[in-house]
């Protein structure tokens, strides 16, 4: 009971962080764009979609790695045991 609590904390704690960190982007766009500049708001678009991508393409690559191997290794098990 107790590691569940203090994961929620942490899960917590970090929530609070991200919130906050993105009313920074924003403000910063909107002075940005209010300024007459779009450009930096089409970056941090991309940036933030590189962010949304990359832990999908991480549990991607490790579940194909781990499919392979465990592919592999029960044909080699197959054969030591026939």
């Amino acid at each position: 009971m107790k590691k569940i609590l203090l994961s929620l904390v942490f899960l917590l704690t970090g929530v609070l962080n991200s919130l906050a960190q993105c009313a920074m982007c924003r403000t910063t766009l909107e002075n940005n764009f209010s300024n007459g500049d779009p450009g930096i708001a089409a970056g941090m678009n991309t940036g933030i979609l590189y962010l949304l991508m990359l832990p999908y393409l991480a549990v991607i690559v490790i579940g194909l790695l781990w499919y392979k191997s465990t592919k592999n290794g029960g044909k080699e098990f197959t054969k030591r045991t026939a």
